[in-house]
C-alpha cells in the first residue's frame, strides 16, 4: 500500500500533464489518471520488475486515452441543447402514467383467460415459454391469447376513451372584490 502511494506521490503531476497533453480537457485528465491508478491497483502485483513502474503508468494512461478516443467516435457526446427535441419532455410522462393506469384497470376487466398471459408478457416481462410453462399451455396458445388480449384491451382502450382536461391556472380570469 505505501508502495502504491509514492508511485501516486512521484508520478501523478507528470501522468496528469501528459494526460492533459493527449485529452486537451483538465477533467478528462484527471479521469485519465485517475483510471491509470485504479488499472494499476488492480494488476499491478502482476508487474515483475518495479523499476519498469514508470514506463506501465504511461503505457495504460495512453491505451486508456486510446481506447475512450474510439469510444467517442462510436458514442459521439453531444450538447443536450442539440438533441433535447429527440428527448421525450416531462410533459407527457403523466399522460404516459394515466395512460398505464387506465391499462392496467382494464386489463382487470379482461377473462382471466387473456389478463394472465397479458400481465405476465408484459408487467413481469416473462418469455412466451416461461408463460406456456407457468399456465400448463402449448406456447402457440400463449401467443394467441396474448394476440386476442391485446385487440380486446385496445377495443376497451378505444371505446371508453378518457379525455385528459389540462388546468391552466393563469388562463383563469380571477377577479377581487
Amino acid at each position: 500500500m505505501e508502495e502504491f502511494e509514492d508511485l501516486v506521490d512521484q508520478y501523478y503531476q507528470a501522468l496528469y500533464r501528459f494526460g492533459f497533453s493527449l485529452a486537451k480537457d483538465p477533467d478528462r485528465a484527471s479521469d485519465l489518471v485517475q483510471q491509470t491508478f485504479v488499472i494499476f491497483a488492480q494488476k499491478g502485483h502482476q508487474l515483475k520488475d518495479r523499476s519498469k513502474a514508470k514506463t506501465w503508468l504511461f503505457t495504460t494512461l495512453y491505451r486508456e486515452h486510446l481506447s475512450n478516443a474510439r469510444r467517442s467516435q462510436r458514442h459521439p457526446e453531444m450538447e443536450i441543447s442539440g438533441v433535447e427535441h429527440e428527448l421525450s419532455g416531462h410533459e407527457d410522462q403523466p399522460d404516459r402514467q394515466m395512460d398505464g393506469q387506465r391499462a392496467v384497470h382494464l386489463l382487470s376487466q379482461l377473462d382471466e383467460t387473456f389478463r394472465a398471459p397479458l400481465t405476465l408478457f408484459y408487467l413481469q416481462q416473462h418469455s412466451y415459454k416461461e408463460i406456456a410453462s407457468i399456465l400448463e399451455v402449448p406456447i402457440g396458445t400463449v401467443m394467441s391469447r396474448i394476440s386476442r388480449g391485446k385487440d380486446q384491451l385496445r377495443k376497451k382502450m378505444n371505446s371508453d376513451p378518457t379525455r385528459i382536461v389540462e388546468f391552466k391556472p393563469q388562463a383563469q380570469n380571477r377577479t377581487n372584490g
